[in-house]
């Protein structure tokens, strides 16, 4: 009788211990609805967990056509006209910007590529954003304070630091489980 006790004890125990390790992984998805300055939204996003990293899937409308800087943002509040409340870019490594910068070509985490915009006002793109997280740690887009998706006004150069010389934040949305 003990032993049986025993075996359903570590059975228990064992799966207990299975089911808190997948939880500490962390979501395997997440979104964003992208509004812009007026409170309308303009987009949203799909991430989910790939590799050793994400996969980002944006869509959007009724934005200006052209190139705009798109990029990972290390709060996770948009308050408008200015959507300032987001922070700066989401760097947990301490990087430079843009993968053409001269001082250390590795782009920080928060970098995405331009968003192209058509003359309808719509775009559509997919990042792949290696080194960044759904789970828990430092680079988790779910650290304490959150994070967002800024779209800017103009194209990222890929170079210069802080932002791209990308302008003004013309649209943003909160990344949520």
């Amino acid at each position: 009788m003990r032993s049986r006790v025993f075996t359903v004890l570590s059975a228990l125990f064992c799966f207990t211990a299975i089911a808190t390790t997948a939880g500490a992984a962390g979501p395997k998805a997440a979104h964003a609805d992208i509004m812009n300055s007026q409170g309308t939204k303009v987009g949203s996003a799909k991430i989910k967990a790939s590799g050793d990293g994400v996969k980002i899937s944006v869509k959007v409308s009724n934005l200006s056509p052209g190139e705009h800087g798109i990029h990972i943002h290390t709060v996770g509040k948009c308050e408008a006209p200015d959507f300032k409340t987001a922070g700066g870019h989401f760097n947990p490594t301490s990087a430079h910007h843009g993968i053409h910068n001269e001082q250390d070509p590795k782009p920080h985490l928060g970098d995405l590529a331009n968003l192209t915009v058509d003359q309808g006002g719509s775009g559509y793109a997919t990042f792949t954003v290696s080194g960044v997280t759904l789970g828990d740690g430092a680079n988790s887009l779910f650290h304490d304070g959150g994070t967002s998706l800024v779209i800017h006004a103009k194209a990222d150069d890929m170079k210069s630091d802080p932002s791209g010389n990308s302008g003004d934040r013309v649209a943003c949305g909160v990344i949520e489980k």
